[in-house]
């Protein structure tokens, strides 16, 4: 069994017992991790909180130069990091490379960058007024910090490297469901020299690490990402000592697709957004939203584009779609696709049952669902698999009224063959990040929701003063 991570050092749990670690593909045990508990999590914001004044003083490129190093072990280790999480959460090993690994090691780059052209403003101040007065940023202190599995280093990664290099200490609460990316970063940033107590691990459920972090009194702010089930707890167990909370929670992003538009590429497109990490992408475009003159050629390409994804091991060659992360959600999955059966909505592609020769490993078919109404439970509630539904529309103004009729606010989709229409649409959605026309992910842009789809921005600058309190010194 792994161990915690307490004060710069790999330190038992006081609990004594351990969480198995399944391989979804094999339905395997494979490592165990601890269970740690209150106690646990009390030694750990222990260490933090004194490691903090020392952390904190340091200047910002100082900092920055420990994480530095760090990012450097974690890109030479790049190649054993996505072969652990294919085995972790099922992701297919090409797709562990580029984006489960290589994208998060980007964004750390990002970040580092980002400080060097911005903290002299950020953290040294910056003049308002007529006179000398400054605007300054300074961390909370200690952050709490819990994660998903579905993208398990890049989630830490957008909280971890902005919140240090801000100034604050942390400690992490990393998924118990698939934590070896959590263990490979601890391990990167122990290697790299980080003084002790600055970040910190505990593995565990949510229901007692998690809300032992949460509640703690001596952290000042606490991160979470994950259900809003969840995020709603959270919010409520840190209230009661009114700390910072920033949630990034679900979605049900609308991909809307309209009249002008090069329709192949437009479907083509949102399924394969909604196929990648199995469907498990809180920003997934699982609402396809199609003009009614081209609704039967959309689902007619969309299940054409579905059969393309064919479930299997992660370390098969080919494979561009893996298992589920789990038995509770491959149940889940298979639970909404007879939900929307019930409702009326009509299969275009894939179905409930198993896969065929995948009767062991949490595998589920790509679906795609046509005859659907806005009122369904399958297009208004968050799936985390690979379903995609398409709701036809008569006028772009219906369109942009099925896009917005949802709890969620968080990603978003145009396509038209018209630049500044596609942008004009874009500005209508009421969510945190839209793309248009298929756009290649900006890494400098923030990220977040509106609505049940959380609080607060990840991502670009954004996301670094996310981490920082804002003080005003009149002179």
């Amino acid at each position: 069994m792994r161990s915690l991570y307490l004060n710069g050092a790999w330190t038992p749990s006081a609990s004594g017992t351990a969480i198995d670690v399944v391989n979804p593909a094999t339905e395997e045990v494979f490592d165990a991790v601890p269970s740690g508990d209150a106690s646990d999590v009390d030694r750990a914001v222990a260490a933090a909180r004194g490691a903090f004044p020392s952390w904190s003083a340091l200047p910002y490129t100082e900092r920055c130069a420990h994480l530095a190093r760090a990012l450097e072990l974690l890109q030479q280790r790049a190649e054993g990091i996505a072969e652990a999480v294919a085995t972790d959460i099922g992701a297919p090993l090409k797709f562990a490379q580029k984006v489960q690994t290589g994208f998060p090691l980007l964004m750390f780059q990002t970040f580092l960058q980002l400080v060097d052209a911005h903290g002299e403003r950020l953290f040294t101040g910056e003049k308002v007024g007529d006179g000398e007065s400054l605007v300054v940023r300074e961390p909370y202190g200690v952050v709490g910090a819990i994660t998903p599995w579905n993208y398990p280093l890049h989630q830490i990664v957008l909280k971890a490297v902005p919140a240090l290099a801000a100034g604050n200490t942390f400690v992490l609460k990393p998924t118990e469901v698939a934590p070896l990316a959590a263990y490979a970063l601890t391990e990167a940033l122990h290697d790299a020299g980080l003084p002790a107590g600055v970040f910190n691990l505990v593995s565990g459920t949510g229901p007692v690490v998690g809300e032992a972090l949460a509640a703690h009194p001596d952290v000042d702010m606490v991160s979470f990402t994950g259900s809003g089930r969840a995020g709603k707890r959270v919010s409520e167990v840190a209230a009661a000592t009114v700390k910072k909370v920033a949630l990034e929670l679900g979605g049900k992003s609308p991909n809307v697709i309209l009249p002008d538009a090069d329709l192949a590429a437009a479907v083509n497109n949102g399924v394969a957004d909604v196929m990648r990490n199995t469907g498990q992408s809180c920003d997934a475009l699982s609402r396809m939203i199609v003009p009614r003159e081209h609704y039967d050629e959309a689902v007619r390409t969309a299940a054409e584009a579905a059969g393309k994804y064919t479930p299997g091991d992660p370390f098969e060659e080919g494979v561009r779609m893996g298992p589920v992360v789990s038995a509770a959600q491959r149940d889940r999955v298979r639970d909404y696709i007879e939900s929307g059966l019930k409702e009326g909505a009509r299969l275009a592609a894939g179905g409930a049952e198993p896969p065929e020769g995948r009767e062991r490993g949490y595998f589920v078919r790509p679906t795609v669902f046509a005859g659907v109404d806005n009122s369904m439970r399958i297009a208004r509630e968050e799936i985390f698999g690979p379903v995609v539904v398409l709701i036809p529309y008569d006028t772009e103004e219906e369109a942009v009224r099925i896009a917005n009729d949802t709890d969620y606010g968080l990603s978003g989709a145009v396509w038209s063959a018209d630049r500044d229409r596609a942008l004009a649409v874009a500005r209508r959605l009421r969510t945190g990040q839209v793309k248009v026309n298929g756009s290649r992910v900006e890494p400098r842009l923030p990220f977040g929701g509106y609505r049940q789809s959380g609080v607060g921005r990840e991502w670009g600058l954004h996301g670094i003063e996310e981490f920082c309190e804002v003080k005003g010194i009149q002179l």
